[in-house]
């Protein structure tokens, strides 16, 4: 049945404009109808009496138009954003996105979006971009945050409302619109392992973290990439990747672009074969598995087996750990643990990565060809994030731009020579 249209009544409370209205709902699966109070504007200053002016009977009009009266949402789907979220959004979600993105998208609505709207009593569909900027600046107070951890929350409201609107429970995406605090922090640093930090780092760690890590530096795979890997897709000297693990669970790569061949170095290949004959030969399942034939967690390969190799004692050789007691009575290793510095500092997997790229180009690859060995989708993100630079490089540039200027100098001059000689006697003055 239509619902009948309203006009509203407008209040006027502590020198505020407010107008009610009535308004289905879905609560607790129930259509039921709600009061609602929606604040218009304060009260200008020095106005007399409690009559509306027209500019306050025209908002008030406006907004129980948008609300009721031309309302397109059907009264079944006229639900608030907790409702939405933790019934509708989430289950659909689940389905098809990837499981760390989902996760990323539940500690942004647990930990910030929800307790913002809990309580607020605002159906899903009166949001506007004003409420969610609201939402945003209230994030961002936590100067903690980044400013690329806001956009991941901005992102993660984006799709909310994109899924709400494609399915008929509002009529269009308020964060269009919103803005991130330009004042947050940018992002930390990142760091890129030159070819000398690989080449200790393989010589330092055992198997087969080294040829987990020779994976990382000389292919570039992603971790999840790493421990996706199977001996089938090692053919034709490529890795083929086809599979990405994530927390045990075994996926798909990160995008279309992901799944692609990579070509395998012999000095990798070397490793890769080694690795084959240490484990029994075998030409299908996980390179790297465990006891139970399931993807090796690279995770508890750096817990277990990187960082006690590379955190030890300049004094005794030993971990950490090794210098303090576990048991009553235990003795230290040595008397006090300062870190070997001769041992490269461990900056994770995807530190070779970024490696790759960056002694790519420093060997002269051009940026297109990196593109397609780390499998980007677009060039943009090689070349920002990947392409890492250094002192060295800086001051060799400099050098070559010197060279240069030096040789295009003598070029001039030597060309010069005859000009000058041949205007010299006829040279005039000019006034």
């Amino acid at each position: 049945m239509k619902q009948r249209k309203q006009a509203g009544s407008i209040w006027l409370v502590n020198d505020k404009w407010y107008v009610r209205y009535a308004e289905r709902r879905i609560v607790d699966g129930v259509v039921k109808r709600q009061r609602v109070l929606k604040f218009l504007a304060d009260k200008d200053k020095g106005m007399r009496g409690k009559e509306p002016p027209q500019k306050i009977l025209d908002a008030a009009e406006k907004m129980v138009d948008a609300a009721v009266n031309n309302c397109s949402v059907p009264t079944g789907q006229l639900v608030n954003l907790v409702d939405f979220a933790e019934k509708v959004f989430f289950p659909a979600i689940e389905k098809r996105l990837k499981k760390s993105t989902v996760k990323n998208y539940k500690l942004d609505w647990a930990l910030r979006l929800k307790p913002l709207v809990k309580d607020d009593g605002t159906a899903l569909k009166n949001y506007r971009t004003v409420n969610v900027q609201q939402w945003m600046d209230s994030i961002a107070k936590d100067r903690t945050l980044s400013k690329s951890s806001l956009k991941g929350f901005k992102s993660f409201m984006s799709s909310l409302f994109k899924e709400a609107k494609r399915l008929g429970y509002c009529d269009g995406n308020p964060v269009v619109g919103v803005l991130v605090d330009p004042t947050a922090r940018g992002p930390e640093d990142t760091y890129a392992y030159s070819l000398e930090e690989i080449e200790t780092l393989l010589s330092l760690l055992p198997e087969p973290a080294s040829t987990i890590f020779a994976i990382a530096a000389y292919s570039g795979l992603r971790r999840g990439e790493i421990e996706g890997l199977k001996w089938e897709n090692y053919r034709d000297g490529h890795l083929h990747v086809e599979f990405s693990v994530w927390s045990g669970k075994v996926g798909t790569p990160k995008s279309k672009s992901s799944r692609a061949a990579v070509p395998v170095i012999p000095l990798l290949a070397e490793r890769l074969e080694l690795h084959r004959k240490r484990v029994g030969n075998p030409t299908k399942g996980w390179i790297f598995n465990t006891s139970n034939n399931t993807p090796l967690s690279t995770h508890n390969v750096v817990n277990r087996v990187i960082l006690p190799t590379l955190n030890v004692c300049r004094h005794c050789g030993q971990t950490e750990d090794d210098h303090l007691p576990h048991l009553l009575g235990e003795k230290k290793a040595c008397d006090g643990y300062e870190r070997d510095e001769c041992r490269p500092e461990w900056h994770g997997f995807h530190a070779g990565r970024r490696g790759l790229g960056s002694n790519l180009y420093r060997l002269g690859v051009p940026e297109k060809i990196i593109q397609k060995i780390l499998r980007h989708s677009d060039v943009s993100t090689t070349t920002t994030y990947y392409v890492k630079t250094n002192d060295a490089d800086s001051s060799a540039a400099m050098k070559k731009l010197e060279a240069e200027v030096a040789r295009l100098r003598a070029a001039l001059q030597a060309s010069r020579r005859p000009i000058e000689s041949e205007t010299a006697e006829t040279a005039v003055t000019v006034n």
